[in-house]
């Protein structure tokens, strides 16, 4: 997903110690896409309750989102919108390597291949609204604000970032930086390793892209850096043949007339419409940022009645945060005195 930059970014490791107190607002249909990919078991099979309902989504947002909490950092979550008509081929193409493994899937099932089901059921992954309301309604009851962005949760972060409402957004995906994300984190997970597609591990741990660096260091602005997105290529378009980012960036210093320069390499779609979507993607301009107490009741409910999670995990960690918020109120009440 999300547009290739390679080396062009530069980052900067930080610790969790360092966002502490630091709002940071994450997008959430990417994050849930990670964990409906990674939360399985050995076959490929998602994780599910008694009844055969899935809950690896769940899973993942009660183990890394409490643990983040439990970090004082302050999250906000956003979810997707409607996403944009140019969109439609990517997500078709998508649907369409979705159905080829399905195919693989089940002839991996007939030969019991246990490792190759563990592969493609992870290329099947689709999001279903039952999943992003429940995902909601965790998140909500965790005491987290929630955000529906009308489009792309991308640009939605990126303004509320503009505007000073959180500190930082957490991505994976570059495509961010294209709609003014001053500072944006990565790997804001709880494993601190990291798989390689040879199955080898790598050791991660969160880094810091700040925007002004990147176009700084690369010699560029803004829009530049959004031309250059679309010669290598974006969740809009599928980029200009042999040309990659090292290429796209000596492209774009070269020539300013955008004009000429995707006549000059031939480009085979709409460089103005692309362009647009980046610079006036919909956002919610009026949102409110609220963190509430953690309902526990609710929690329960939906964990452990619902959806048969161990009472007894459920309710050390609820301790634990209860704990974290009594420690915050009588911080703030000694700071005040």
């Amino acid at each position: 997903m999300g547009v290739k930059l390679g080396n062009l970014l530069s980052k900067q490791q930080i610790s969790f110690d360092d966002l502490k107190d630091k709002k940071i607002a994450v997008d959430m249909s990417n994050t849930l896409y990670q964990f409906l990919t990674s939360i399985r078991q050995r076959d490929g099979t998602l994780l599910m309750d008694n009844e055969g309902r899935v809950t690896s989504h769940l899973v993942g947002i009660w183990s890394r989102f409490s643990n983040l909490m439990l970090r004082g950092i302050k999250l906000v979550v956003v979810f997707d919108g409607k996403a944009p008509s140019l969109k439609v081929s990517t997500q078709e193409e998508r649907e369409h390597r979705k159905r080829i493994a399905e195919d693989k899937l089940e002839k991996a099932k007939e030969e019991d291949d246990v490792e190759a089901m563990g592969k493609y059921s992870k290329q099947t992954v689709r999001m279903s609204s039952e999943i992003v309301n429940e995902s909601k309604e965790l998140l909500k009851a965790m005491g987290l604000p929630v955000i529906q962005a009308p489009s792309e949760a991308d640009a939605q972060m990126a303004f509320m970032a503009e505007q000073k409402k959180v500190d930082y957004v957490a991505s994976s995906d570059a495509d961010i930086l294209l709609y003014g994300a001053p500072k944006v984190i990565t790997n804001l997970t709880l494993s601190q390793r990291r798989k390689l597609p040879g199955g080898a591990t790598v050791k991660t741990t969160p880094e810091v892209v700040e925007l002004s660096k990147v176009l700084n260091e690369l010699g560029i602005d803004r829009d530049k850096l959004i031309a250059l997105s679309i010669l290598v290529g974006t969740d809009y378009n599928k980029g200009v043949f042999r040309v990659g980012p090292k290429t796209a960036l000596k492209l774009v210093k070269q020539e300013s007339d955008f004009n000429k320069l995707f006549k000059e390499v031939k480009a085979e779609f709409d460089w103005k419409k692309i362009y647009a979507i980046f610079k006036s993607m919909p956002v919610m301009k009026e949102y409110q940022l609220k963190w509430d107490k953690i309902d526990e009741d609710k929690i329960k409910e939906l964990l452990i009645e619902k959806h048969d999670f161990g009472e007894e995990r459920v309710q050390n960690t609820l301790e634990k945060l209860r704990k974290k918020d009594k420690s915050k109120d009588q911080k703030g009440l000694g700071d005040f005195i």
